[in-house]
């Protein structure tokens, strides 16, 4: 009879039909547009203080004094007059809002607000956050934001026991905000487009340039560093500089990357890049286990004899170390050998952090080892 399939033969085979997929699947590069950033379009973030009303019971309480002072600011330009002390804020919570404003965007354009609390609020959910202006690093106001908060969570009292799920001091109002001002930018008045990697990599910058020029027709592009290439718009380059900057993002490049394996030891999650090398190298991994087993037993005198009862305590203690024999790994071999290797050990992911990490030491391993 077939014996079923353990987890890790299951986890070991499907690793090597991925492999093997991946084997046989030839490389396509990545557009330049998923790999690299036009200089200069970028958000800004943007951030203000606002106050959240009509929270059921769950705002902020009478020690967060700046929730009260704002109350009685609001409610003084409103022409009523309300000392701080007197303000009741546990329907009202201080919170900051803060929002990103894209690239371009134009005056009455709306865009996503995120409200943090920053008092000792309960939850923000049912509130409403009323009108709020939103100032950039320069301190000028750009946007405005005003709405029902959305909370993807809550928080429940009662009894003494409770309840919470995610985090109900957090919200959001999905296009809440309302752009006043234009940051103006004009990405082609220095007569050239920036195009910045976010891997920055000599062999990869190489293959960026080349393609650059193949698909313009000419050789234009001009790497700065291994990170930014250039490609100044003169002549007919600069009749039509949108359609160019399309182009120059449908541009396809193999991306080249250094060998690397992150390990996560809180996981146990081991992931290896395509071109993680080993040195050959001969590497036994065992386990050392140690038992301690307590059995109490009541220990009676005897009947002839004086003495009392008493209760013993019997503890054995047990210490195996598992054999393993030396096996070879490494050498001039492809990543689906390795895992091969390495599964060949019957090494669990707990058990390849400490080889990797062992073999880094040794000088064999011949990738970055990143330690999460």
């Amino acid at each position: 009879m077939r014996r079923p399939s353990t987890p890790l033969q299951l986890c070991i085979s499907l690793m090597v039909a991925v492999l093997h997929i991946l084997a046989s699947t030839p490389a396509y590069g990545a557009r330049l547009k998923d790999i690299a950033d036009i200089e200069g379009v970028r958000g800004n973030q943007l951030f203000g203080y606002g106050v959240v009303v009509g929270l059921n019971g769950t705002g902020d309480g009478k020690s967060v004094e700046f929730t009260t002072k704002s109350v009685s600011n609001l409610l003084e330009k409103m022409g009523i007059r309300v000392d701080a002390k007197d303000v009741k804020v546990k329907n009202i919570a201080s919170v900051l809002v803060t929002a990103t404003l894209p690239a371009f965007i134009r005056p009455g354009s709306r865009i996503d607000v995120t409200l943090s609390s920053i008092g000792d609020a309960k939850s923000l959910q049912g509130g409403t956050l009323l009108f709020t202006p939103l100032k950039g690093a320069d301190g000028n106001v750009y946007a405005v934001a005003q709405g029902a908060v959305t909370v993807g969570g809550f928080a429940v009292e009662g009894g003494g026991d409770s309840a919470q799920k995610n985090h109900p001091t957090v919200g959001a109002i999905s296009a809440g905000g309302t752009v006043e001002r234009a940051i103006p930018f004009d990405l082609f008045q220095s007569k050239r487009v920036r195009i910045v990697l976010r891997e920055p990599d000599f062999t990869t910058m190489t293959r960026v340039v080349t393609a650059i020029n193949g698909r313009l027709g000419k050789p234009v592009a001009s790497a700065l560093d291994s990170a930014s290439v250039e490609i100044p718009l003169m002549g007919d380059l600069m009749l039509d500089p949108i359609t160019v900057v399309s182009q120059l993002e449908q541009v396809d490049v193999e991306q080249d990357a250094g060998a690397k394996v992150v390990v996560n030891e809180r996981s146990g999650t081991v992931i290896m890049g395509e071109s993680v090398r080993i040195g050959k190298v001969a590497l036994a991994h065992g386990n050392l286990s140690i038992t301690i087993r307590s059995e109490t037993q009541v220990s009676q005198p005897n009947p002839v004899g004086e003495g009392e009862t008493a209760v013993v305590t019997n503890t054995d203690v047990t210490v195996g170390e598992e054999k393993r024999s030396l096996s070879l790994i490494g050498g001039e071999v492809t990543l689906a050998d390795v895992v091969k290797a390495l599964n060949a050990l019957g090494a669990t992911p707990r058990d390849l952090i400490s080889i990797f990490t062992a073999l880094k030491r040794a000088g064999a391993l011949h990738a970055e080892l990143v330690i999460m």
